[in-house]
């Protein structure tokens, strides 16, 4: 199954020096029967956008620890991409959560998802607001969209070491 991993480019760097990836919690994000009955249309390229838009999201949450506890940190969403073959759906938590059982190797790597340079102001002020969004908060949502405007930039597995020293 396709899992969508939420992380951070310190997290990313960890995967290129160690060779696996260690979500945080086992969590991830997904294609699940839930999340496909919760639109009314939508094929499964769609389908599977909005998972990793949810991985998105949950990026902007371990950013918001991390620029906590190193504010000149660079602002990036980071969305993982893996192939996994065990999930547990995780419907209590999202309809698209699911978790993974242990470190996912770098072979399992199908892409990785990162913001690009002009999305740092916005998914700056993201990470800063995400949790007033999480409790209903509509003007930290405003705030979260701007940053979900960006599109998030595609990288192979093998150009992992080249993106990180360039950053």
């Amino acid at each position: 199954m396709r899992v969508y991993l939420p992380a951070t480019l310190a997290m990313l760097a960890h995967l290129v020096y160690s060779g696996e990836f260690a979500p945080v919690s086992g969590t991830a994000f997904a294609l699940t029967p839930m999340l496909r009955e919760s639109y009314a249309a939508g094929d499964t390229e769609e389908l599977e956008y909005a998972a990793m838009l949810e991985a998105a999201r949950a990026s902007l949450r371990l950013l918001s620890a991390e620029l906590d506890d190193d504010p000149k940190a660079l602002a990036r969403r980071v969305v993982v991409a893996a192939d996994v073959e065990r999930v547990r759906l995780r419907p209590d938590l999202d309809a698209a959560a699911v978790t993974v059982s242990g470190p996912v190797p770098v072979t399992a790597v199908a892409a990785v998802h990162v913001d690009v340079a002009e999305a740092e102001e916005a998914v700056r002020a993201a990470a800063a607001i995400v949790h007033a969004a999480d409790l209903g908060d509509p003007d930290a949502e405003f705030t979260l969209g701007d940053a979900e405007d960006h599109e998030m930039a595609w990288y192979a597995p093998q150009e992992l070491p080249f993106l990180l020293e360039l950053l």
